[in-house]
């Protein structure tokens, strides 16, 4: 236990060195500022420029604008990867002469990807070619990162602009996004994980005699740079099918390490961004600050649940002294499960170094709940952190009409507008996870896919429409999503949880950019002390709990108990 806690210190502590740093690069690249990159890559960037049309200094996209260029650019990228896809046995890389997918389950992955979400109803290695994963699927995971930090950047210039009509150039800032951010950190990740045992290859499958005499194939292939995009983009889908578990995806504990802080990197540098382009570190360390709390007392409930081991065997001779190992890899332990299940879950990565669907009850809440909120502690690359200040919106709101007074924010009014936008976006995840989960679970087509019965098959459904409309990806195993009913649903619950939250995140940016800054006076609520931390956090809380509290007591609460009373489902 104690080299778990100091584990977990190390783990947080080197987070927040590096993304203080990386926070401040990302202000300067995303306002325009000469950062170090740019001897070698402005000729890149002008060249792209050129070829695309488009005027860098140019006036800012009106948000208007910039959502259409959004939707029209993902748009395009699923149409292109939906045709690879299905046309996979006709394109080159393909050494297995791997068959093309069916169209329910092409659309689903194609969507899934494109809304950075990787959520997998197939095995990575038994099912795409090497064409596939690389000109599909790793393209994918820049774009769709890219297209969440570009967002995330014009939300944040709404909010402190001032009088102004624009949000910035989407095409720009998915250009920087991309070529001075996503892809040199992508660089380093790969020769790293290629470094600690990673393949990176285009050769056959290996087959291998198992202990028993039987024969297997081991995959191959170009894993180390998807692998290293997929942790950094918060994208999370697996080359392997047991993914991150699977020691060719992470070998040791260095690349478990490595992988666990690419995952929560460019979320966490996004609250030291939004300090210094608002010119007020205060309030990005405020936010880091809020989310910190939130994760830690995540963390602490799925471990303490899983150190305790299966209540089943409490009066059963047998040792639990190293907890609940079900399902995880002995090399990781209950530590490091328990760490990568709360990093992936705040975050909307769905990598996974253990089979959620083997945690005790408890500790498999903290992470549920986590995707429920929006996945906001810390949330995807860019996406976790409008999906906060959508919060913060209504944090001070609340705080407004606990003191009488118009809320401010930054110094501009947050009027009903603003208000009405950002429930707007929150109403996004009832709506998938509870209406669309209780489709799929009164629908002879959606409950026939369910394993286990009772509060556990519930959880399942819960696990499968959270992780589908927050954009995880994140799978509990034992559901059979891969069926027409689940491909088609849960690829519109994807659309909706990507495109729900930015369309009204946009429109509050462009409503803010447009206003006046009024002057702080006595009345103003200081949004970057211990009490809006606190009132922030209490706001995530008691929202994600009147909205879920009902759904998740009948499903992990209600098994605890019944695992406490010895029975099981």
């Amino acid at each position: 236990m104690a080299s778990d806690i100091l584990q977990f210190l190390l783990y947080g502590a080197l987070l927040t060195l590096l993304a203080w740093p990386l926070g401040l690069y990302m202000a300067r690249l995303f306002s325009g500022e000469r950062v170090l990159l740019t001897p070698l890559l402005a000729p890149a960037e002008r060249a792209l420029y050129r070829a695309c049309g488009v005027a860098a200094d140019g006036p800012g996209q009106h948000w208007t604008r910039y959502a259409r260029s959004v939707l029209a650019f993902n748009l395009a990228g699923w149409l292109i990867l939906y045709a690879i896809l299905r046309l996979q046995h006709l394109l080159p890389w393909n050494p297995q002469g791997l068959p093309p997918m069916s169209p329910d389950l092409a659309f689903n992955t194609a969507v899934s990807f494109v809304t950075n979400t990787n959520w997998q109803a197939y095995g990575g290695e038994t099912t795409l070619s090497y064409f596939s994963q690389m000109v599909g699927l790793t393209v994918q995971n820049f774009l769709s990162a890219g297209t969440g930090i570009a967002v995330g950047a014009a939300v944040i210039r709404g909010f402190f602009a001032r009088e102004s009509r624009g949000l910035g150039n989407f095409w720009v800032d998915l250009t920087r996004s991309v070529l001075y951010l996503l892809l040199p950190l992508s660089i380093v990740g790969a020769l790293l994980l290629v470094w600690q045992g990673v393949p990176q290859n285009l050769l056959h499958y290996v087959e291998a005699t198992t202990l028993e005499g039987g024969n297997q194939l081991i995959a191959q292939g170009p894993a180390a740079s998807q692998i290293a995009i997929k942790q950094l983009g918060t994208n999370g889908g697996g080359f392997f099918n047991a993914n991150s578990a699977v020691p060719y995806e992470n070998p040791t504990p260095l690349s478990n390490l490595l992988e666990m802080l690419a995952i929560l990197l460019i979320p966490a540098a996004f609250c030291f961004m939004f300090g210094r382009m608002v010119k007020d570190m205060r309030q990005g360390v405020a936010i880091f600050a809020a989310m910190a709390i939130l994760f830690v007392a995540a963390l602490a409930l799925t471990y303490g649940a899983e150190l305790q081991g299966n209540a089943l065997f409490a009066h059963l001779p047998i040792d639990q002294a190293a907890g609940n190992l079900e399902g995880k890899e002995v090399r990781f332990g209950v530590g490091n499960s328990a760490l990568w299940a709360t990093a992936t879950t705040a975050a909307s990565n769905g990598s996974v170094n253990a089979m959620h669907d083997s945690f005790t009850p408890l500790g498999m809440l903290a992470p549920l709940l986590l995707i429920q909120t929006g996945e906001v502690v810390f949330g995807g690359v860019g996406s976790g952190f409008y999906g906060m200040l959508a919060f913060v919106l209504l944090a001070v709101f609340l705080a407004g009409l606990m003191v009488g007074r118009t809320p401010e924010y930054l110094g501009k009014k947050i009027e009903a507008r603003e208000v009405t936008l950002a429930i707007l976006a929150f109403l996004v995840m009832p709506l998938g996870v509870l209406v669309f989960g209780a489709l799929a679970a009164v629908l002879p087509a959606g409950a026939g896919s369910i394993l286990n019965h009772g509060p556990h098959g519930l959880s399942e459904i819960l696990y499968a429409y959270s992780s589908a409309t927050g954009n995880n990806g994140s799978a509990f195993a034992g559901f059979n999503a891969n069926v027409p009913f689940h491909n088609v649903l849960q690829g519109i619950a994807m659309l909706l949880g990507r495109y729900g939250f930015i369309v009204p995140m946009l429109a509050v940016a462009g409503s803010l950019a447009g206003k006046k800054t009024v002057p702080a006076s006595a009345g103003t609520f200081p949004t970057h002390g211990p009490l809006f931390v606190g009132l922030l956090v209490a706001t995530i809380l008691i929202l994600g709990g009147l909205t879920f509290f009902p759904a998740l007591a009948l499903g992990p609460v209600a098994e605890q108990a019944a695992l406490l009373a010895g029975q099981t489902f």
